[in-house]
């Protein structure tokens, strides 16, 4: 493990107190910003009532999708502007379910890492001590390369940052397998000697995702500042951003054997491996470090402000700019690339980011800058994190605008509709949510919930109609009531589904 400054035993120190809490406490419901003292106009009032019955359709689904899919923990959040507006957890992070997994719960974040140091070798940058087009090894003469095509030029951060230099992903040690035993930073460094390492490809001419890469800029930053590369991203990035609960180290006290453990893919009995813990040593730069929900929508947040505000903190706005605009095309794919950071196409919108994986904890990071929107997702198990951000994204975008069209629906109390109704033997279940005035009908386990909704239109009591894509309403679908009044069924295409529970 990297040997912790007086500057890291300090930030350990300060995440004890909250990890004393005890579950109870630690187990949250989904929370949302509280609404402005004064009086909302009618247009606050339709966008506080989207966000409501889009987190709802949220929180259902997700609750379903841990289950169904046997994620033991996962926490998630959504940031608009300067303020997490809603977040949530789900299941536990430890083996024995004592734990709840919360937005404030730490996770090691893996690659999410790269990050911080794309951050702070920007820093440097600006300060003029590193040279993002310079030969690496003005910085690092230690870190020669054996050339495959020298007329490519020679590996620069530029290259590093973007996975554009050729370098290979690994420094030489099988640290991904079991039992995860990661190099020393002085054994990264001997690579080098003897026959040492060589390039796979010329600069910029493929994509090479590279661990090695980006711990060689942790270690650029390292030798330019005079400092540990701990001591340096927590005096200069969290510290400043208020991110106590971010380390570049795994925190014994969160993550470990009876803490928050990580799990493998499932099996085909559908169970899921326990996970020994990891620490990432000589590759922290790259994967090592931890942070919670909260955190990382403060870390959101804050570049959104930058963005906003055109101000200078912890970086000038044009130095994240640059780091956030297309830096890299693989001449192999449609993959792009900023500094340090991954830009991404949805359809016609784009996004900034980043994802991490290491053994057992899955998680991502995802903004849209137009919007000063972002999501969070950390999971203790290997499971692909991006389905669930899109998931999520979607859900908000299809609820943003959403109005029943034809005439407004029925005005009728929607919660008694509101639960979980089974499929079988069709499907496994329907999840039923007020929506825009009528309802949305989800089935699950559905990893595509957007394009998976059915709406429904209220038209006499107990009775709905189902609205096509272009507003036309289409067949009849009846809810059924029990003798106390409480809804029991629905009955859809002369097919019931029993209510099963609620939502």
């Amino acid at each position: 493990m990297i040997k912790a400054s007086h500057i890291a035993l300090a930030l350990r120190a300060s995440i004890l107190p909250f990890l004393a809490l005890p579950a109870a406490l630690q187990a949250q419901a989904p929370t949302q910003v509280a609404a402005p003292a004064t009086a909302a106009t009618p247009a606050q009032d339709a966008k506080e009532q989207e966000q409501q019955e889009a987190f709802a359709v949220i929180d259902g689904w997700l609750k379903a999708m841990t289950a169904f899919r046997q994620v033991p923990g996962l926490s998630a959040g959504v940031v608009s502007g300067d303020d997490l507006i809603w977040s949530a957890g789900y299941g536990h992070v430890d083996a024995a379910g004592k734990m709840p997994a919360t937005p404030a719960t730490v996770y090691p974040i893996c690659s999410i890492s790269k990050l911080y140091t794309a951050i702070a070798t920007m820093q440097e940058v600006e300060a003029g001590r590193l040279q993002l087009d310079k030969p690496l090894t003005d910085a690092l003469p230690w870190a020669q390369f054996h050339e495959v095509d020298p007329a490519s030029g020679p590996v620069t951060l530029r290259g590093l940052l973007t996975h554009g230099a050729g370098v290979p992903r690994e420094p030489g040690f099988e640290y991904w397998a079991p039992p995860f035993t990661f190099p020393t930073r002085d054994q990264v460094r001997a690579t080098f000697a003897g026959e040492g390492q060589t390039r796979l490809y010329g600069g910029f001419t493929h994509y090479q995702y590279s661990n090695l890469g980006l711990t060689l800029a942790g270690e650029a930053v390292a030798a330019s500042s005079g400092q540990s590369y701990a001591d340096y991203v927590t005096l200069h990035i969290l510290q400043p951003l208020g991110l106590s609960h971010t380390t570049p180290f795994l925190p014994a006290e969160a993550i470990g054997r009876g803490k928050a453990v990580g799990h493998g893919f499932p099996k085909r009995d559908g169970t899921r491996d326990e996970l020994q813990p990891f620490n990432a040593e000589g590759i922290t730069p790259a994967a090592g470090f931890a942070s919670s929900v909260e955190d990382m929508a403060k870390f959101a947040a804050w570049q959104f402000r930058l963005l906003r505000t055109g101000d200078t903190e912890v970086l000038t706005s044009g130095t994240l700019r640059d780091m956030q605009r297309i830096q890299f095309v693989d001449p192999d794919s449609d993959l792009t690339r900023g500094l340090g950071f991954g830009v991404y196409r949805e359809g016609r919108k784009s996004y900034v980011g980043h994802s991490g994986e290491c053994p057992g904890f899955f998680s991502q990071i995802l903004m849209h800058n137009p919007s000063e929107t972002a999501l969070i997702v950390m999971m203790n198990a290997a499971e692909p994190s991006r389905p669930y951000i899109n998931a999520i994204f979607g859900i908000l975008d299809k609820r943003r605008g959403f109005a029943f069209k034809g005439g407004a629906p029925m005005a009728m109390d929607l919660a008694p509709y509101k639960g979980l109704y089974s499929a079988q033997p069709w499907g496994s279940e329907r999840m039923v949510m007020p929506w825009a005035g009528g309802l949305a009908v989800l089935g699950l386990p559905n990893m595509n919930p957007s394009d998976g909704l059915s709406f429904l239109k209220p038209v006499a009591p107990d009775q709905f109609r189902r609205v096509r894509d272009d507003g036309s309403e289409a067949e009849l679908v009846q809810f059924e009531r029990g003798a106390d009044g409480k809804v029991t069924r629905l009955v859809w295409h002369a097919t019931p589904s029993v209510r099963i529970g609620d939502l």
